[in-house]
C-alpha cells in the first residue's frame, strides 16, 4: 500500500512541474514580428530572440516582483544596448519598457503570446 502511495505522489510531484510554470514563460510575437521565447534560467527569466533577423541573442532577463509584474534589463538588439526595464503581463499580452537617463527617456512594446 506504502508502495502505491509513493508512486502516486512522485508521479503527481513530476507531472505538476508545468502547472507551476509562470505565466511569462513560452513563446511571444514581437511586435517587430520576430518570435523570442521566454524561459526560467536561475532565480530570473531569460529573454531570446528564437526567430528574425537576431535569432539566438539573449536581450533581456527579468525576475518577478508579484502580481505579474516583472523587472530587470532589456537589450536592444540591434545595437547591444542594455537598459532598465520592466514589464508587465495582462491576459496574452507582455507590456515591456526599458528606459534611459533615470527614466526620463523611455520605448516600450506589445508582444503577444504565441
Amino acid at each position: 500500500m506504502f508502495r502505491r502511495l509513493s508512486v502516486a505522489a512522485t508521479c503527481a510531484v513530476l507531472m505538476s512541474g508545468a502547472a507551476f510554470a509562470d505565466p511569462i514563460e513560452g513563446r511571444w510575437k514581437t511586435e517587430a514580428g520576430s518570435t523570442a521565447h521566454i524561459s526560467a534560467c536561475g532565480n530570473a527569466f531569460c529573454i531570446k530572440l528564437v526567430s528574425g533577423s537576431h535569432s539566438g541573442k539573449q536581450i533581456g532577463k527579468m525576475t518577478s516582483g508579484g502580481g505579474n509584474s516583472y523587472s530587470g534589463t532589456i537589450t536592444d538588439p540591434a545595437n547591444d544596448k542594455t537598459y532598465k526595464g520592466k514589464a508587465s503581463l495582462a491576459g496574452g499580452t507582455l507590456n515591456l519598457s526599458g528606459c534611459v537617463l533615470g527614466g526620463l527617456i523611455c520605448r516600450s512594446q506589445k508582444w503577444d503570446k504565441l
